[in-house]
């Protein structure tokens, strides 16, 4: 079976993770935001994968183990936020939440 070479998945880690990047900078929608927070965890995770891989050690899966479970916590906590956000301001803009005050 074929290995496939570092630098291909590196390439498409690093790939992926700019994508999350300009999702979070362009996008307004929270949900959206979340989620291309989701695609550069995983990206990260990937990277960790592949160097892991190379070097013929574990430490890449455990830190994905890792990875995912802060994933995890984001996604509850983050949807524990868009849901009280959605309450109080009737939206999921995150232009319109800019005023926000304790």
């Amino acid at each position: 079976m074929a290995e496939v070479p570092i630098e291909h998945g590196l390439l498409l880690a690093a790939v992926l993770f700019l994508l999350g990047l300009i999702g979070v900078m362009v996008r307004r929608n929270i949900i959206f935001i979340l989620l291309c927070l989701e695609i550069m965890l995983n990206a990260a995770g990937l990277a960790f994968i592949v160097a892991g891989s190379r070097w013929g050690q574990p430490d890449g899966q455990v830190m994905f183990l890792f990875i995912l479970t802060v994933t995890a916590a984001e996604v509850s906590v983050g949807l524990a936020l868009v849901l009280h956000l959605h309450h109080r301001f009737k939206t999921l803009d995150a232009d319109a939440m800019s005023g926000m005050k304790g």
